[in-house]
């Protein structure tokens, strides 16, 4: 199974870089040291009477892992590999050879190369398993290790070897490192509608959709006759992001409010003026995996009567993480703060719900696959004003707009059916004409600029 990029509780996430400092660290009560005592008693016990000698590293970070495990399912040590991986999530680049990789039977395998990348020149392509880095067998080391050896400072020089179906012979590959820029905005045209698709919110991702806007507007130009904002499957990423992509579509108001410990202090973010599609409608995709940062994005949206948003619930998670840095690769991920959009709903737990819903029909088990969300994870945070979606989400009926099958879709080319409906919300604004170009374009969606998801194998 492919791993992702982030661990779960990493990648549904809205995040704030904040420094620690002496003054921001809580006071300590003395008596609770007191209770340490117990800790200590258990820790010298196990030192003394463990069957094997155990280094203090382990038990120290053995004990921090489990203090904040037992705070929230998004609360968390971070060091090593998933320091590196959650400074990809929040910078957008990396040292390294631009290959989506995953394990398969103790292998590496090539998911993907991305494109204008050393690995995309070098020929290597998806399906090759990667044997030996610098001569050396890789084979039973974990997925991280070997990232670890495949990424590194850009312009240092590394060997891989291949193994390709269908070649005799092993391939020798010699590359040199870049920095790898993730693009986390993709967009596309379909008839006379734009489709801007967010992957991540990563350090510009507000920039980048201005950037897609100006793209659409050239590509036809004209305006548009409106936007598919694309968020299904977006983990989250950085709150300040978030507000700047809603920023791109409002120019009033509130976009999120932050409340932490104390009841009465409340951070609010507001909208500028100036709306950068001179306001064109929007339809905002979200589905089960849509959390947090683009939960914040398509909550303000809907508030303030913005966008229509489609799809299925998503995620439901209401709560922002501070990244508090310890050391040069040490970060603990605290949640410190709840968020509520700009009606004073809260997402924990209950997630947006969509204006219409509409079930991904094209996918053949769109009904049996399992869906995960917040209130599935252990010890998640609980929303005071308690939202029940069970009669939301049962469907007794056959709507006759969803009753296509799978196969019927795919013969009429529309492998997304959910983004083919938005697309068709949009364009029934310019009559007949732009319902038919739609209907005739389908939905075989390019992700432009060879990106993975948040959600994809892990980047190297």
């Amino acid at each position: 199974m492919p791993r992702p990029l982030l661990q779960a509780t990493a990648i549904v996430s809205a995040l704030a870089l904040i420094p620690v400092t002496t003054g921001a660290m809580a006071q300590v009560d003395t008596a609770t040291f007191r209770e340490l005592d117990t800790f200590m008693d258990v820790f010298n016990l196990v030192k003394a009477s463990y069957v094997d000698k155990v280094d203090n590293k382990v038990l120290v970070k053995g004990a921090i892992d489990g203090m904040l495990a037992a705070l929230d399912p998004h609360s968390a040590f971070e060091d090593g590999a998933d320091f590196d991986n959650l400074k990809i999530q929040t910078e957008g680049s990396y040292g390294g050879l631009g290959l989506s990789v995953s394990m398969e039977d103790g292998a590496v395998k090539v998911v993907a190369p991305q494109e204008d990348t050393p690995a995309y020149r070098a020929g290597i392509k998806s399906g090759d398993y990667i044997t030996h880095i610098n001569g050396q067998l890789i084979y039973g080391l974990t997925l991280d290790d070997a990232i670890t050896q495949m990424r590194g400072k850009p312009g240092t020089k590394i060997a891989i070897t291949l193994v390709r179906r269908g070649r005799d012979k092993p391939i020798e590959v010699s590359l040199t490192r870049e920095i790898i820029v993730q693009k986390p905005v993709k967009w596309d045209v379909k008839g006379d509608v734009g489709i801007i698709n967010i992957n991540a919110f990563s350090e510009g991702t507000g920039e980048y959709v201005r950037t897609a806007i100006t793209a659409i507007k050239k590509k036809l130009g004209h305006d548009p006759l409106g936007y598919v904002v694309d968020l299904r499957d977006n983990g989250g990423g950085l709150l300040t992001e978030a507000i700047d992509v809603s920023d791109n579509f409002l120019d009033h108001g509130e976009i999120v409010s932050q409340r932490g410990r104390t009841l009465g202090r409340v951070q609010a973010a507001s909208a500028t003026p100036g709306d950068a599609t001179g306001g064109r409608p929007v339809v905002v995709l979200v589905n089960a995996g849509t959390a947090s940062a683009s939960e914040i994005v398509a909550g303000a949206l809907q508030d303030h009567h913005r966008a229509i948003v489609e799809g299925v619930r998503s995620f439901g998670k209401g709560s922002v993480q501070s990244l508090l840095q310890l050391g040069p690769k040490t970060i603990v991920r605290l949640t410190t703060a709840r968020y509520y959009t700009p009606s004073g709903r809260s997402i924990q737990e209950g997630g947006i719900d969509p204006d219409f819903i509409v079930p991904q029909i094209s996918d053949p088990d769109y009904k049996t696959r399992p869906v995960f969300r917040e209130d599935d994870l252990r010890r998640h945070l609980i929303n005071e004003a308690k939202v029940d979606n069970k009669v939301l989400e049962e469907d007794s009926g056959t709507d006759p707009r969803f009753a296509a099958t799978p196969d019927e879709l795919k013969r009429r080319n529309i492998d997304d059916f959910q983004l083919y409906y938005a697309l068709q919300t949009i364009a029934r604004l310019g009559g007949p004409l732009q319902v038919a170009a739609i209907d005739k374009a389908g939905t075989p969606l390019p992700r432009l600029g060879g990106e993975p998801d948040p959600a994809a194998p892990k980047p190297n």
